[in-house]
C-alpha cells in the first residue's frame, strides 16, 4: 500500500486510550489486490448507487488527534482545502447521479474558508447535507451563518460531532488537553438552536456498546442536549482503527460465514472527493478512511469511479466488514 505523506503530524499527545490491541501486520497480508495472504480470493465490493457523496475539505485541523485515521492536524495539508468551484463541479454529477447525500469530513471543515459557500450550494442543490466536526472554535466564528441555513434547510443540514467519549478523560486523552469543554459547548450549542445533530464516539477497549451507550446517555441528560443514545443513527460508535495492527483479511467466503452483503459496506453506495497536495486537481477515492492510498484512487469524475473496489486494506476489514461502521448517515 503506497500512501502519500507531504507534512508530518503535530507531536503526539500520548498513548491514546482507544489504541488497538493486537499485534503487528504482517507484511504479507493486504499486499495483493485478487489474493489473501492464505491464497483466498479477496473479495470485492461493486458499486449499487451514488447514494452517498463525500467531500474532504482538507486535512488541516485545529486539533492533533492521537489516532487521527487521516492524520489531520494544524500542520499536515496533505489533503489541501478544496475550492467551491471543484465541489460544484462535482455537485452537478452528483445530481445526475440521484445522489442523496453529501457529506463533508476533514480535518476541520470549518476551517476551509470557502466551506460556507459549498454547504450553501449543497443545500440549495436540494441535497441533504451531513458535516462531521469536532464544534470548537471553527465552527463557533459561523454560528451565524449556521443559523441562516437552519432556518432556510431545517434537518436537511446535519452535523455530526465527535465526543470520543462520554468522559472527559477519555475524550481529552485522544484529543488532547482543554478539548473536552469547547467540543461540549459546541454540541449544547446545536442542540439547544434545535439543529439536527449526532455524536460520534468511540469504545474504549474492554468497554461493551451497551454500557457505552449508556454512559453518553447519562451525559446528555445532566447537560441537556437533545440526542437519543439508543439511537444508532444519532450516537454512532465506531470501531478502532490502526492500518499498522493485524486484522483477518476478508474473503470471497466471508460473507455467508459472516452473515453479510458486499452491498452493506459502504464503498457500495459512496465515494469521496479528495485534492491530494500536488496533484492539479481533485481525483475521486473509493472511501472516506483511505484518500492517500493509490490502489483506492478511482478516477477524475464520479462516472470513473464506479469500478468494482477489492476490499485490500486493514480497514475494509476492521471498520467496515468486521466492524460493521459507516460514516454516512
Amino acid at each position: 500500500m503506497t500512501a502519500i505523506r507531504t507534512q508530518s503530524r503535530s507531536a503526539p499527545i500520548g498513548p491514546s486510550p482507544f489504541k488497538v490491541e493486537a499485534g503487528a501486520l504482517p507484511a504479507e497480508k493486504f499486499s495483493d489486490p485478487e489474493w489473501t495472504a492464505d491464497g483466498e480470493r479477496r473479495a470485492s465490493v461493486s458499486l449499487t448507487g451514488f447514494e452517498t457523496l463525500w467531500f474532504n475539505t482538507g486535512t488541516l485541523c485545529n486539533l492533533a488527534c492521537t489516532t487521527c485515521y487521516i492524520e489531520s492536524s494544524p500542520t499536515n495539508d496533505a489533503l489541501v482545502y478544496i475550492s467551491h468551484t471543484d465541489v460544484a463541479r462535482f455537485l452537478e454529477e452528483a445530481q445526475d447521479k440521484g445522489t442523496r447525500e453529501i457529506g463533508f469530513t476533514g480535518g476541520e471543515p470549518f476551517m476551509n474558508p470557502e466551506f460556507l459557500t459549498m454547504l450553501e450550494d449543497t443545500l440549495e442543490r436540494g441535497f441533504e447535507a451531513l458535516v462531521l466536526s469536532n464544534a470548537m472554535k471553527p465552527m463557533r466564528r459561523h454560528e451565524a451563518a449556521l443559523l441562516d441555513l437552519k432556518q432556510r434547510f431545517g434537518d436537511r443540514l446535519t452535523i455530526r460531532v465527535s465526543l470520543d467519549h462520554h468522559t472527559r478523560e477519555g475524550h481529552e486523552g485522544e484529543r488532547g488537553p482543554r478539548s473536552w469543554e469547547p467540543g461540549l459547548d459546541g454540541l449544547k450549542w446545536l442542540s439547544g438552536n434545535g439543529f439536527s445533530i449526532a455524536v460520534a464516539g468511540r469504545l474504549l477497549p474492554g468497554e461493551g456498546m451497551d454500557e457505552a451507550r449508556k454512559g453518553y446517555a447519562r451525559l446528555f441528560a445532566t447537560e441537556n442536549i437533545l440526542v437519543d443514545a439508543r439511537d444508532p443513527m444519532r450516537l454512532v460508535l465506531f470501531p478502532e482503527m490502526d492500518e499498522t495492527r493485524d486484522i483477518s483479511e476478508i474473503t470471497t467466503g466471508c460473507w455467508s460465514i459472516l452473515g453479510k452483503s458486499p452491498a452493506d459496506i459502504m464503498c457500495a453506495t459512496s465515494r469521496m472527493v479528495v485534492h491530494r497536495k500536488g496533484e492539479p486537481a481533485p481525483r475521486v477515492a473509493a472511501c472516506t478512511l483511505i484518500p492517500y492510498d493509490k490502489g483506492f484512487d478511482m478516477g477524475a469524475t464520479l462516472e470513473e469511479a464506479s469500478g468494482e473496489i477489492a476490499l485490500n486494506h486493514p480497514h475494509c476489514a476492521r471498520f467496515c466488514v468486521l466492524g460493521g461502521a459507516s460514516c454516512s448517515a
